[in-house]
């Protein structure tokens, strides 16, 4: 509802319809919090969330985000590594999301924390999360996380809920890995007197490391009460310095590219992703190691 609000009066040319959107979007999502109480509350997400997360399905291309897609990929942590992700999604302030995550590799597991934040005053969401990771053996990851999630409405008050999802990576050959996510499996409402509550979600998805330049992936989502959701991309370094990502989403028919540069111990992403009828959404990623490698590490001792 508030995406055709936004969209019919951005083809309006008069200025004055500038407040107009800022107040139709409050109005429509205040209207979208309180008309569906009996039905699961849709998990925000960053329009290039599969960018971000995108490394889950590989071994040598996984970064500190990779752990918002499956939890399991922290167990492959070797250093203390953080990242940041800011997106103005449709070039819109009011749908605006960021997010941070920080990576702690240590002796008994991985650690990962994860905080998010999406909208504006008069309405917005946070999520905050705590992760673990652990390899089993050479074959077999497997992760969990914790999640508080927050919804806040100007004049409405505020609610929030408390969850967790579990992940598994399978590394099936040295170039091949599947993984399997569960998002709320037992369920998590807002407040004890509410019916509404945060959605199910389960995805399985694929990996395929043709080298240590080229991953391609796959994962198929279904999230309760939405429609099957298939992602798939493609990432390549391009050099050593020099990568390139590309995929898309068929539930929302959004495409996404990026390219990204490091530059010593800093990765800079410049993201866009595209909606056929909305436009585009730009965004930029700030990856960054904050030590050495734990093996390399340990050689040197």
């Amino acid at each position: 509802m508030f995406f055709l609000i936004y969209f019919l009066c951005l083809n309006n040319n008069l200025d004055t319809k500038k407040l107009l959107v800022r107040k139709s979007l409050s109005l429509a999502l205040v209207a979208l919090i309180i008309h569906s109480v009996s039905q699961a509350q849709t998990i925000r997400r960053p329009a290039a969330s599969y960018y971000i997360g995108y490394g889950a399905y590989g071994t040598t291309h996984t970064d500190p985000f990779s752990f918002i897609s499956n939890q399991a990929t922290l167990a492959k942590v070797q250093r203390i590594t953080g990242g940041i992700y800011s997106e103005r999604r449709f070039m819109l302030n009011e749908l605006s999301h960021y997010y941070a995550v920080i990576a702690l590799p240590t002796h008994s597991g991985n650690f990962g924390f994860k905080a998010g934040y999406y909208g504006f005053n008069d309405y917005n969401e946070t999520q905050a999360g705590l992760a673990y990771g652990k390899s089993l053996d050479d074959k077999i990851d497997i992760g969990v996380q914790f999640n508080y999630y927050a919804i806040k409405v100007a004049g409405y008050g505020s609610a929030a809920a408390i969850n967790f999802e579990v992940g598994i990576l399978l590394h099936l050959t040295g170039k091949l890995n599947a993984g399997i996510h569960v998002y709320n499996p037992v369920g998590g409402k807002f407040g004890k007197n509410s019916g509404e509550k945060l959605p199910f979600i389960y995805t399985t998805g694929f990996g395929y490391e043709a080298s240590d330049k080229f991953l391609v992936s796959a994962e198929m989502q279904k999230e309760e009460d939405q429609p099957v959701n298939i992602n798939a991309g493609i990432q390549y370094k391009l050099l050593p310095l020099l990568l390139a990502r590309a995929g898309i989403s068929t539930a929302t028919s959004n495409s996404w590219l990026g390219i990204g540069v490091l530059i010593k111990s800093l990765r800079i992403d410049v993201t866009a992703g595209y909606h056929p009828q909305l436009g585009v959404t730009p965004g930029l990623l700030l990856l960054f190691n904050m030590t050495a490698p734990v093996k390399d590490e340990e050689n040197t001792q």
